[in-house]
């Protein structure tokens, strides 16, 4: 049986903690701008200096993300993007660096594709899990049992608005790390990131001894350090797809997450 490689995920989030710095994971959906383009650009943002990729899988409706990402997902989807397509982007990704792939998705698909296939693929594709927003942790039996069957990480969302009592009942059934929502809201550049991510981490790590991620609102190093003075990796996405977007062409575009990545992954060095 062919296995994912959540432990992989594992050992690079604490190769990070051990350099004294958060770990930078980068957001970027798959097809988008073209799958073969997505490829590259996932390959670019590693060289760049993230340490983790998480591949979106492209929805017609992504409930958590704002309208940066949304724009993308569009063009993927008009562009006939495929759940085969995301598997080869984690695979050719996965084997070109050798750096965790995570795929961030929706439930509904995964449902409809069929759990138990889905978690077989996309461990044979390499993967390190899946990152599920919308899956409540009392419906995720299932998922859990086949994610660990092959290897996966199940990573769950929590939010400033969950519970104390809350916060343990998801982190007692995730894996691989915890992603915290720094802001109720969707996903998108933000000015500030703020304290009410500190309090969540804060909170979220009384509750688990797994990495706790933040997410929602990065776009600059400067914003990647005041994170990473507290939260175990820094999530960023918005602010790659925008470059993609706004890119003349590709190579430009490529070029531009590349240095971006470098300038964050100066940022979340903690001094």
């Amino acid at each position: 049986m062919s296995t994912g490689t959540i432990e992989l995920l594992s050992s690079t989030l604490a190769k990070a903690a051990s350099e004294n710095r958060a770990a930078l994971v980068a957001y970027l959906p798959a097809g988008f701008p073209t799958v073969d383009g997505a490829i590259e650009a996932a390959k670019a943002v590693l060289a760049g200096g993230a340490d983790v990729v998480e591949i979106g899988l492209p929805h017609s409706d992504p409930v958590l993300d704002g309208a940066i990402i949304q724009t993308a997902d569009d063009i993927a989807l008009r562009g006939g993007v495929k759940i085969a397509d995301v598997l080869r982007t984690v695979r050719e990704t996965y084997e070109a660096t050798g750096a965790p792939i995570l795929v961030m998705t929706y439930w509904n698909p995964i449902d409809r594709y069929g759990v138990e296939r889905f978690t077989a693929e996309l461990a044979a594709a390499g993967g390190a899990g899946c990152i599920l927003p919308d899956l409540p942790v009392q419906e995720s039996a299932l998922w859990r049992e086949h994610a660990a069957k092959h290897g996966l990480a199940t990573v769950f969302v929590v939010a400033p608005s969950s519970k104390d009592a809350r916060l343990a009942t998801i982190t007692a059934a995730g894996s691989g790390f915890v992603y915290a929502a720094s802001l109720m809201g969707v996903t998108g550049t933000r000015e500030s990131v703020g304290n009410e991510a500190e309090d969540l981490v804060r909170r979220t790590r009384a509750t688990t001894d797994l990495p706790v991620c933040v997410g929602l609102g990065v776009s600059n190093a400067a914003q990647a350090k005041e994170v990473a003075a507290f939260a175990d990796g820094v999530i960023v996405g918005s602010a790659f797809v925008k470059l993609l977007l706004d890119a003349p062409d590709l190579p430009a575009g490529l070029a531009g997450v590349k240095a971006l990545a470098g300038e964050l992954a100066e940022g979340v060095r903690r001094s």
